[in-house]
């Protein structure tokens, strides 16, 4: 567990890697573009700038959009208890805690360290889950603040943002910048049109991988925390029965949610951010012995 949480703090840099690398290559496109290959550098430089300040303000914007509300422990002592006790238990800083006004089923784990970290449970979740399994829950999303989920997908969140604001820049250039005074080759316009297509998807595609093996690892983690992965197996089957897509739902921050938050569909599934609940239960019970 402790290889595994070693892991994904080496692996953040790696995530920089390839992601500064698709930024680069339309940096490229870019410079080929004004003829000056030094505007890359440009545009790494803003895309970092821009990645860093979505990492910082990530935290609040998922908030806003997901429309959750901070509580004490007075508005609702049943899940700022569990919050408290599995803060004590793991050895951590008591997260922020907030409610979501939403009949459906779910929670979440954000920010970008244990010391700024908030947890996410949402009216409905608690309605259809014992105290077993709202405590697997949570577990599992606390797990997320210890294994430093949290500040991986607070970086794959502004990366992606960046790519997609990138892309967009570059297409509108190539169909409404003025290029009589360049010599273009038109090749370069279908090489340029490939590359901002599929930069997109190819950073989604990353965030997605990331995301699905993180959610094994919580889950691994929270039946640790709570020494009982029937409740978290448990808590999955209910999530199987009454489980549906959340009001305020985005496809920015289903990655950070307990189960996806997305309506169902071809491509929500193709790129979806959680393995298949079947998958994980399976895992858990397989592995029970040893949690």
């Amino acid at each position: 567990m402790y290889g595994a949480i070693a892991a994904n703090k080496r692996n953040t840099l790696l995530i920089m890697a390839v992601f500064i690398a698709i930024i680069a290559a339309i940096g490229y496109v870019v410079s080929l573009y004004f003829g000056n290959t030094s505007i890359s550098l440009y545009v790494i430089a803003g895309a970092a700038v821009y990645a860093l300040i979505q990492y910082y303000a990530a935290t609040k914007l998922a908030l806003s959009m997901t429309g959750a509300k901070e509580i004490e422990k007075r508005d609702n002592p049943r899940l700022y208890r569990i919050v408290e006790n599995l803060s004590i238990t793991m050895g951590m800083p008591m997260p922020k805690v907030y409610v979501i006004e939403d009949q459906a089923p779910n929670a979440f784990a954000t920010g970008r360290d244990p010391k700024h970290a908030v947890v996410a449970a949402t009216t409905g979740i608690m309605e259809i889950m014992n105290d077993t399994e709202l405590e697997a829950v949570m577990a599992h999303e606390m797990g997320h603040v210890q294994n430093y989920d949290i500040r991986v997908s607070m970086m794959a969140f502004g990366l992606v943002s960046a790519i997609g604001v990138l892309s967009d820049l570059v297409m509108h250039m190539l169909f409404f910048g003025n290029n009589d005074n360049r010599n273009i080759p038109p090749y370069f316009y279908i090489i340029a049109i490939v590359m901002v297509i599929l930069a997109p998807i190819m950073a989604a595609i990353i965030q997605t991988a990331i995301s699905r093996q993180r959610e094994y690892l919580a889950d691994a983690t929270g039946a640790m925390t709570t020494r009982h992965p029937e409740g978290l197996a448990s808590a999955l089957e209910k999530l199987q029965q009454y489980g549906r897509p959340m009001k305020n739902q985005s496809t920015s921050t289903a990655h950070l949610f307990f189960s996806n938050p997305l309506k169902k569909g071809f491509l929500s599934g193709l790129f979806s951010t959680h393995p298949p609940l079947e998958d994980r239960i399976a895992r858990l019970r397989k592995n029970a012995d040893k949690f």
